[in-house]
């Protein structure tokens, strides 16, 4: 498991409605190395609102359709539910990605 890595979970939260959702995997690496059961996630969503704390991503990425994801809702999820690995980000994407996270946990620069 690395960070930037795409992976389909089955019903994610309980407040969730969708039947599967893909995450992003945002954890820092060292953290994936150690024995701790879970990692820090940010959903994927179908709707693009052009926040500066969503990523556009489209099929490239392994998608089937455009999506984005929302730095504005991290969840952290066990890592035994990361299974249905799904692709990778590239690194402009992982750029853009780690641009977003700063702007949503307000980090300055």
């Amino acid at each position: 498991m690395r960070r930037g890595e795409l992976y389909r979970v089955a019903r994610p939260t309980s407040r969730d409605p969708k039947k599967y959702r893909v995450f992003v995997v945002v954890s820092r690496q060292a953290l994936m190395a150690t024995g701790y059961s879970t990692v820090i996630c940010a959903p994927v969503y179908s709707s693009y609102h052009g926040l500066i704390t969503q990523v556009p991503l489209d099929i490239e990425e392994g998608l089937t359709h455009p999506s984005s994801i929302h730095c504005d809702d991290l969840v952290s999820l066990p890592k035994s539910a990361l299974t249905d690995f799904i692709g990778v980000l590239s690194s402009v994407k992982i750029d853009e990605l780690n641009e977003a996270l700063k702007v949503a946990l307000d980090i300055p620069d």
